[in-house]
């Protein structure tokens, strides 16, 4: 089975670099929903154990880029990669730093600019230092 992953835009979009397309047409293939991702070690005890969260950068571009090599870990498993990628979901504890990350996310990504939304939240699941979660759905085949 072969897949086509087709980005939308807008018939009258302005031309501009943008790390995300408004809308995904996506045409067979095998769909992968990855669990969210933080900089914190994918496998971990629960309930959590602080320690094993002590080596986690402390900076957005650094949590960002250990999350992004947790999800491309995930992905390799799965046999897919970042440009098989339609949707991501990042959660950010603080906006504040958003451009650190998108120029993280743009060296991983490259040209392609899956649906993403990108939300503010009070706190992660995982622990307090988190300042970034990421779940992605892929499609491959």
């Amino acid at each position: 089975m072969t897949h086509s992953i087709r980005h939308i835009h807008w018939p009258d979009a302005p031309q501009m670099w943008m790390p995300y397309a408004p809308a995904i047409k996506i045409t067979g293939g095998s769909t992968i929903f990855c669990a969210g991702v933080t900089a914190a070690p994918v496998y971990h005890h629960h309930p959590h154990r602080p320690e094993e969260f002590a080596a986690m950068p402390r900076d957005m571009a650094g949590q960002t880029r250990a999350a992004l090599d947790n999800l491309k870990r995930g992905l390799d498993a799965a046999g897919a990669s970042f440009a098989d990628i339609v949707s991501a979901t990042r959660f950010v504890t603080d906006l504040a730093d958003q451009d650190s990350l998108n120029r993280v996310w743009a060296e991983y990504f490259g040209d392609n600019k899956p649906a993403t939304t990108t939300v503010q939240v009070v706190a992660l699941a995982t622990d307090p230092r988190c300042l970034i979660e990421i779940n992605a759905v892929a499609v491959v085949g």
